[in-house]
């Protein structure tokens, strides 16, 4: 049995994901988060940052995988063209842009608290596709594996830094106080 990446990674999304919310909500983990992160947007960038590296990782197994031709994974492949993984990153990035537009998930109701913690770990998987293939967009040719993949590299570690600063912490990002 042939299974494209695209399913693949639509697996691993479903199941971080989910994974990610049930341990959120059925666990102390939730309560945690919550007291040790007391500030909502510092939560949501934590989900984001959290889900963005593991969503990043499981990507660069994925392709690693297809590449060596270990298991029944393969590319997927519409008329022949092959569809990268930027795309499913990107439609996702605009869902959540546009979910955020609509303030999905900014009010303080269980439902409203769920749909802000999906928002996020969405991001999180949204930005890692996209970054993971960074290189594509600025080379316009498939360099995944070359010496230029290296800025895909960059990119994610740059962003992900950013997404980990504005989490655990960043004096930079918080209005400054007097000391009186």
């Amino acid at each position: 049995m042939h299974i494209t990446g695209a399913g693949i990674l639509l697996i691993f999304a479903f199941l971080a994901t989910a994974s990610m919310l049930l341990l959120l909500h059925l666990t102390q983990i939730g309560v945690l988060v919550h007291q040790r992160i007391p500030d909502r947007p510092r939560r949501r960038l934590f989900l984001a940052a959290v889900s963005f590296f593991i969503t990043f990782v499981g990507v660069r197994l994925l392709v690693m995988s297809i590449t060596h031709h270990v298991g029944p994974f393969g590319w997927v492949e519409i008329d022949g063209r092959h569809i990268h993984h930027l795309v499913w990153g990107i439609l996702l990035l605009l869902i959540v842009g546009y979910c955020t537009l609509a303030e999905v998930g900014t009010g303080h109701s269980p439902i409203s608290i769920f749909f802000s913690r999906l928002l996020s770990i969405l991001y999180g998987v949204g930005a890692a596709l996209t970054l993971d293939e960074f290189a594509l967009w600025l080379n316009l040719q498939d360099v995944y594996w070359a010496r230029q993949g290296r800025e895909s590299i960059d990119a994610v570690i740059l962003f992900g830094a950013l997404l980990a600063a504005g989490a655990w912490g960043a004096p930079l990002f918080s209005p400054s106080r007097k000391d009186d």
